[in-house]
């Protein structure tokens, strides 16, 4: 896998959009073709080792994907330092999310993107003009929380939304 923002592309070479996002507690990869269907996608804890998770991914992306070129960008608290670290671009999450939504959903008006260490709220004018708001970073009331919640109720992540539609109360857990 190579990364040339400058070169001109060879109608044969195989060109993907990619977007990796690092944040606290995650790392998560997305390559897109060209009319931006998803070809491949990891998601993966990185337990603090950032780039060998990366690598790891990456190894997998080539794996599956061959030799490629990618159009790629950096989101996430910490791919901010990979990218700088190692010259690629970055753009943040939040911001990247919005381009995303106006571009694919403009009828969206509520963005919620919840990290491992905070959350934020973008709130979509009739104009697609965002109000964004974030907590301060903490893990209450983020992945990280939800995800601890899981471990402590001894369920799957992915089974959580099924059991709060069933719920039939409120409990009360922070002023």
């Amino acid at each position: 896998m190579r990364y040339n923002p400058h070169r001109v592309m060879n109608p044969m070479d195989n060109l993907y959009l990619a977007g990796i996002d690092i944040g606290s507690t995650t790392a998560k990869m997305v390559f897109c073709d060209p009319s931006g269907r998803v070809i491949f996608s990891r998601y993966r804890r990185h337990h603090a080792l950032t780039v060998d998770t990366l690598r790891v991914m990456l190894t997998e992306a080539r794996r599956t994907l061959g030799n490629c070129i990618l159009d790629l960008a950096f989101t996430g608290s910490a791919g901010m330092g990979v990218a700088e670290s190692y010259g690629f671009p970055f753009i943040q999450e939040v911001v990247a999310s919005i381009k995303l939504i106006r571009q694919r959903w403009p009828d969206v008006r509520t963005l919620i993107e919840i990290g491992g260490e905070d959350s934020k709220i973008a709130f979509f004018d009739d104009r697609f003009q965002p109000d964004i708001r974030m907590n301060g970073n903490c893990a209450g009331g983020t992945g990280a929380f939800i995800e601890q919640t899981a471990v402590l109720l001894n369920e799957p992540i992915e089974t959580l939304n099924r059991l709060v539609e069933r719920s039939q109360a409120l409990h009360p857990i922070a002023s």
